[in-house]
């Protein structure tokens, strides 16, 4: 298996990217990867319930997408506010990063913010003059691949129909398919991954191995543990779930096994910073619901260590010739 990044590139037509998600969640087309005969079937997202078998369960990322973009008052600055870590500091991206270095000063609704920090990655640490809410009127992040600002629309369709749980700085895209119809129809159960910078953080390394994941925040309540743990064929919806579950089937297990039996995963909460990557041994995942990822990323690196690097690269070269929607607000692949 390959640790080159070249070796996880892909051309593909800009205007595949999908600018906006489709009228209906529901109506996006699913391409169908059958890993025991290297098959792919041309499928649509309604199906999902055809393909289901007895005992499976599809677990979800319930996270939260937070309103967190907003512009200083001049307009010359944008911000990317991904926690609060004290009161009137905050960890952030900043837009262009020349205008904020260190010591630097912007006015965001009147408030003065100063740059006290800056950490190895570009990210800001920033504090106010006084403590408010900077996610009260911010807009939604949407990635820099949709040419647009997020308008009202994207209040609803940047996030899920299940989330609850506040936190992500972008959405579980696997889960945006989901309609409440087609949740009500399927045996599922939820976990929390707070969705962060570290998911999309580009691999600078020529070999992969070398790249580090930052770590983002989980947490498996004692009931969705319980139910993974009785499920004959557990259904990851996202890279943000996979990575949660096999987090947490090495805290389970932190002696390496060959294979192992139930449970796969105990309740808990903690820090995810697994970077899954061929080759790689998966405990707890059994099947993947997923997004087009772009080239050179972590997500199809991961993807690639579920079904095999060449075998997804063949189905990303058919999804181009077949013209699906990519990325966040695009079509998705099921991985059996």
């Amino acid at each position: 298996m390959s640790t080159r990044l070249s070796d996880y590139d892909y051309q593909f037509p800009p205007e595949l990217i999908a600018q906006r998600p489709l009228p209906r969640r529901d109506d996006s087309r699913m391409m169908l990867l059958r890993r025991a005969t290297h098959t792919i079937e041309h499928r649509r997202f309604i199906e999902l319930k055809s393909l289901l078998e007895p005992g499976d369960l599809f677990v979800l990322n319930d996270t939260r997408v937070l309103p967190a973009r907003k512009s200083s008052d001049d307009g010359a600055i944008e911000f990317l506010f991904i926690e609060r870590v004290a009161p009137a500091r905050w960890r952030c991206l900043v837009k262009p990063g020349r205008k904020m270095r260190l010591g630097a000063t912007a006015k965001i609704d009147n408030v003065e913010l100063r740059v006290e920090e800056v950490l190895p990655e570009g990210e800001r640490i920033v504090t106010l003059e006084k403590d408010v809410d900077l996610y009260a009127g911010g807009a939604m992040p949407l990635p820099p691949y949709i040419g647009r600002a997020s308008d009202v629309d994207d209040v609803a369709r940047y996030q899920t129909v299940f989330a609850r749980e506040r936190g992500a700085v972008a959405a579980p895209t696997a889960g945006l398919h989901f309609s409440r119809e087609i949740l009500a129809q399927i045996p599922h159960t939820f976990v929390t991954l707070h969705v962060g910078t570290g998911t999309f953080r580009p691999v600078l390394t020529g070999d992969i191995g070398q790249h580090k994941m930052a770590p983002e925040r989980f947490s498996i309540s004692p009931e969705a543990a319980a139910r993974i743990n009785q499920a004959t064929r557990v259904i990851a919806v996202g890279t943000t779930v996979v990575r949660t579950l096999e987090t947490a089937a090495r805290q389970t297990r932190p002696v390496k096994p060959v294979k192992f039996s139930a449970p796969r995963i105990t309740a808990g909460s903690g820090e995810a910073a697994l970077f899954i990557y061929p080759p790689f041994e998966f405990h707890a995942v059994d099947a993947l619901l997923t997004n087009f990822h772009l080239p050179r990323s972590t997500l199809l690196m991961l993807v690639s260590a579920f079904a095999g690097r060449e075998f997804v690269l063949r189905a990303y070269r058919e999804a181009i010739q077949q013209c699906y929607r990519f990325f966040s607000y695009g079509d998705c692949m099921l991985i059996l």
